[in-house]
């Protein structure tokens, strides 16, 4: 298991480069100016030294080696400093935004806490709604409960979030009025009566959510659990007198988990990344919405770390991924 980790971690170095050097090139190539927002008033000789202070007039490869010198060094040691008090990274240039003029890492890290509040705990009750309703409609197949747990599932892929969203906020936030239809971002807990609001402006965006990631992995849970109900070794385990209890939970349910593993690893990365249209209908302040901003306002810096970061935590996922193969099925063996 060590070397094969290994020897994935040593491939993934030269993939991730080849990524960075893809998204650096689409961006390069896309259409838009940094500088398109300044006014017309402004002298062409002073917009010209403003896109030299960015940066913007030098050849896109030495652009490009300067930012992987800024996020593989520059970064990790100015965070080191940041930990442990110290200078190691004084004077070095960091990825600056063209739209704030402020450190992207700076700003990633205050958009981070509320993208893992909001879509990280959607994400978990997700995932612990959908396996216990995955198993039970594979186990009681065609049943009352598998009829509700498929109709429902189809309501959570059909619906898109964006109108879920909307639809939650006219009943709840407008006509009952029993939550806020907009998050506050600057609302920090500090005792029960802020905790309280906490969880009354996260209970909408936190339950639409929810309802689309438990709709496809429990669909995945029940199909894996359904395959494996009809193996040989399940019938042979309760020829030997097992109780159907240990036979599901411990033979059906730790094989079926592994394909389901793939869903639930691949999916967290989109958890760091943010749900987008959500964040933009409920005005969360996070990762999703920061990077649509970005796009929007054609700030290179900071749509290429955040798509890098993304490009990182999938390829790291993906590994954690197959690790737990191993760990889950011992018929598989990697050294």
């Amino acid at each position: 298991m060590l070397t094969f980790t290994i020897r994935r971690l040593l491939l993934a170095i030269p993939t991730l480069l080849f990524i960075s050097l893809v998204i650096f090139l689409l961006l390069e190539a896309s259409p838009g100016d940094p500088l398109g927002d300044v006014p017309l008033t402004v002298p062409p000789e002073v917009k010209e030294r403003m896109r030299e202070a960015l940066g913007l007039g030098q050849a896109w490869y030495i652009r490009y080696v300067l930012w992987l010198k800024q996020f593989f060094w520059v970064e990790p040691l100015h965070w080191f400093d940041s930990v442990f008090g110290t200078q190691f990274s004084a004077g070095m240039q960091r990825i600056i935004s063209f739209q704030s003029r402020s450190p992207v890492f700076d700003i990633i890290a205050q958009r981070v806490p509320q993208t893992l509040t909001v879509v990280g705990f959607s994400y978990l009750v997700g995932i612990l709604i959908a396996l216990p309703i995955g198993i039970l409609s594979a186990y009681k197949q065609y049943s009352w409960f598998d009829q509700l747990g498929t109709f429902v599932s189809m309501i959570g892929f059909s619906m898109p979030t964006f109108f879920t969203g909307v639809v939650l906020i006219i009943i709840f936030g407008v006509k009952l009025q029993w939550f806020p239809s907009v998050y506050d971002t600057t609302l920090q807990v500090r005792d029960w009566d802020s905790f309280w609001a906490q969880v009354r402006q996260m209970a909408m965006p936190v339950t639409v959510l929810a309802l689309y990631n438990a709709a496809q992995i429990s669909r995945f849970m029940r199909a894996s659990m359904l395959d494996n109900l009809g193996q040989d070794y399940v019938r042979t385990a309760r020829a030997k007198g097992l109780s159907e209890r240990t036979v599901v939970l411990k033979h059906v349910l730790r094989n079926s988990l592994i394909p389901v593993i793939t869903v639930i690893a691949l999916g967290l990365p989109a958890v760091f990344g943010g749900a987008i249209i959500t964040e933009q209908v409920f005005k969360v302040n996070g990762l999703g919405q920061l990077l649509i901003t970005a796009i929007h306002g054609n700030d290179i810096p900071m749509v290429l770390t955040l798509t890098f970061i993304f490009a990182i935590l999938i390829v790291l996922f993906t590994l954690i991924a197959d690790i737990l193969y191993g760990v889950l099925d011992p018929r598989i063996r990697y050294d």
